[in-house]
């Protein structure tokens, strides 16, 4: 190939190649779905998607391919979106409002296709889940910054909801306007949060003077600047992509290494993986005695369970000072090693979800 020309026609039989492949494949998902229906086994397996990325990572990795691993993810998870609503069209409902960072989480994983309900709280996700109005649910449940989010932790504590899948989000502000050049803006909106999470962007460029107007969230920030040429937003990639508002500058914040964690919720239980994290939360009788959680704990070790997280929240039960522990350790509910220390403390111990173990981002 010596010409652009004959770079395009390339291109063009390679399309109709990969197009005639998809449609092979979605025809044997079509299949996947029937036999899924009739057996009434959940549609999202997290852990199977997991497989196809990591196998299809190390053959283009053997093959010296240029796609790297997050080239295939980025673009088989919308392979995978789409196959879903193939076999079994799903509702999500996520905290809201439309174009938030749980919204882009959302569609990370269940892509544009998808039907959306975008709810006004965490609380809300949880009744649209429990009223069967939505198959799955995405909310908050850490961030490295501001820690864990303890409504969404009580909520699951009283909830038959369960959670699926988790994901690790790196949290980016984009700065965008219709502006020509970033003289002309006169007005920036984005949450107080937003402007204090990039004072250094501002100052750099200039813009402490501007006028800074806080709006309850980065979503209104971009439909407000949508509509005025002279003004500019500190906003998600999402928000800015879904009102049409062009980014000027990407990773604006002062610190990049921000990441959320978000857990996807719904009504099955996944089936064992070899790379599982299951979440429980613990109500020990004895929570007043001394040394009950360290003799707890103690159980994990001698099964040579690992732990990845513990978190304190106040009982809801009891007045006073009485604690829950809400605990992450690696392995599947239904590991024998785990049900030895279930034996132990019967009626103490709440099963949360087991789920294929997210990858965290590592930021050089």
């Amino acid at each position: 190939m010596n010409t652009l020309e004959e770079c395009r026609t390339a291109i063009d039989l390679i399309d109709d190649e990969v197009l005639e492949l998809l449609n092979k494949r979605m025809q044997v998902v079509k299949r996947v779905g029937e036999i899924k229906k009739s057996s009434d086994t959940a549609i999202y397996r997290p852990e199977r998607e997991k497989a196809i990325i990591q196998r299809l990572t190390q053959k283009s990795s053997s093959e010296e391919g240029l796609l790297n691993g997050g080239a295939i993810e980025a673009i088989f998870l919308e392979v995978f979106a789409v196959s879903r609503n193939l076999e079994l069209p799903e509702r999500i409902a996520y905290l809201g409002p439309e174009g938030s960072f749980t919204h882009q989480a959302a569609e990370s994983r269940f892509g544009a296709m998808s039907d959306y309900l975008a709810m006004h709280s965490i609380p809300a996700v949880f009744k649209e889940l429990e009223a069967k109005r939505a198959k799955f649910g995405v909310v908050p449940i850490e961030n490295s910054r501001d820690g864990i989010v303890g409504e969404t932790l009580d909520l699951l504590a009283n909830s038959s909801v369960k959670i699926v899948a988790e994901l690790y989000m790196p949290i980016h502000m984009s700065f965008v306007s219709k502006a020509r050049k970033i003289a002309d803006i006169t007005k920036i909106y984005s949450r107080d949060k937003g402007f204090g999470q990039c004072r250094e962007f501002l100052q750099e460029h200039n813009l402490s003077g501007v006028e800074l107007i806080p709006v309850e969230s980065t979503a209104k920030a971009a439909i407000l600047a949508s509509k005025d040429p002279s003004a500019a937003a500190i906003c998600s990639h999402i928000a800015a992509k879904l009102y049409g508002v062009p980014t000027m500058f990407d990773h604006v914040e002062d610190n990049i290494g921000s990441q959320t964690r978000f857990v996807i919720l719904s009504d099955f239980k996944n089936a064992p993986s070899e790379d599982d994290k299951t979440s429980i939360l613990v109500r020990l009788k004895d929570a007043v005695k001394a040394g009950s959680l360290v003799h707890f704990l103690q159980d994990f070790d001698k099964e040579s369970i690992n732990l990845s997280k513990i978190e304190s929240r106040p009982s809801k039960d009891k007045g006073g000072f009485d604690y829950w522990f809400f605990i992450d350790f690696y392995g599947h509910v239904d590991d024998e090693r785990f049900q030895k220390v279930l034996q132990k403390h019967t009626g103490e111990v709440t099963w949360l979800g087991s789920y294929v173990r997210g990858d965290e981002i590592e930021f050089q």
